[in-house]
């Protein structure tokens, strides 16, 4: 699967005074976008081909694909997975409602999109704290006439102030399952920032829903692994990979899905409509029930 940006983000080197959003709210000229300092999200986006990125992202962009040419393929397979496994939840296991946090920049097709070409009365809440994806939220809005699709700015580590937004509460039946999706997230998060808050939110979820992850892993191509850690760490950003084992942990309790946590190419490709990487992509995928 190829990606690419929702429409024509020109890219933005410089700040403007006040930012209007695709969606129609206003960023107020005292918003920090914090442009001058590399963000995971927008490297994402610099990987994916995506203009929604600043010098600061580029550069670290362009030091890892120096280090490891195949870093773009493995951004794509890192999207591409995420389709394949919404797809199969909503068209295997019957979930029509996605909570999506770390959302990040939006990329076509959305997670909305896929679940509703499944079933157009699907529903998903967006959470991100990135203020930069809110300015291009439409994208995450365009629910069809049946669905509903809702963005809450928030943040994985504090799951209990996005969980009480009206917005959930508007959007989703927390009486019925859902799908929690962390996509990409959690390994920006040490173990004791990540695992608290996503139990959180599985507790918060009714018998019946579903978690849907996925993490880098050094557990191949280790040593590619290393040098674009230690690109993020100089800017500032933590990459924790994670051991098969470790990774696994995050499952404890939940029924795993066929393959149970293998490597993402390895994750349902029968589900996807373009080819595989020429070398493993270095990240765990699985997705698992909640009895």
């Amino acid at each position: 699967m190829t990606d690419r940006t929702p429409h024509d983000q020109t890219p933005h080197d410089q700040t403007p005074d006040t930012w209007l959003t695709d969606a129609g709210f206003e960023l107020p000229p005292q918003t920090d976008l914090r442009t001058d300092r590399a963000h995971p999200a927008r490297i994402y986006d610099y990987l994916l081909g995506g203009k929604t990125n600043f010098p600061a992202d580029r550069e670290v962009g362009d030091r890892v694909l120096a280090d490891w040419p195949g870093a773009r393929a493995a951004a794509t397979s890192a999207r591409a997975v995420m389709h394949r496994m919404v797809h199969r939840l909503a068209e295997t296991h019957g979930v029509r409602q996605f909570l999506d946090v770390g959302t990040g920049i939006p990329t076509t097709p959305n997670l909305h999109e896929v679940v509703q070409r499944v079933d157009p009365a699907g529903r998903v809440v967006y959470v991100d704290n990135d203020p930069i994806v809110l300015a291009h939220s439409r994208a995450l809005l365009t629910s069809t006439p049946e669905g509903r699709t809702a963005y809450v700015e928030g943040d994985l580590r504090d799951p209990g102030k996005f969980l009480n937004d009206p917005a959930v509460a508007g959007t989703l039946d927390l009486r019925q399952p859902v799908a929690l999706t962390l996509i990409n997230i959690v390994h920006f998060l040490s173990d004791e920032s990540a695992h608290p808050p996503v139990r959180e939110i599985l507790e918060a979820l009714p018998s019946g829903s579903f978690l849907a992850l996925t993490a880098g892993t050094s557990d191949v191509t280790s040593e590619r692994i290393r040098q674009g850690s230690r690109r993020y760490a100089e800017a500032g950003v933590e990459v924790h990979a994670r051991t098969r084992a470790e990774f696994t942990r995050f499952f404890e309790g939940l029924e795993l899905d066929d393959p149970g946590v293998v490597l993402i190419d390895h994750w349902h490709p029968e589900l996807g409509d373009g080819p595989l990487p020429g070398e493993e992509t270095p990240a765990y995928g699985a997705v698992g029930r909640k009895p």
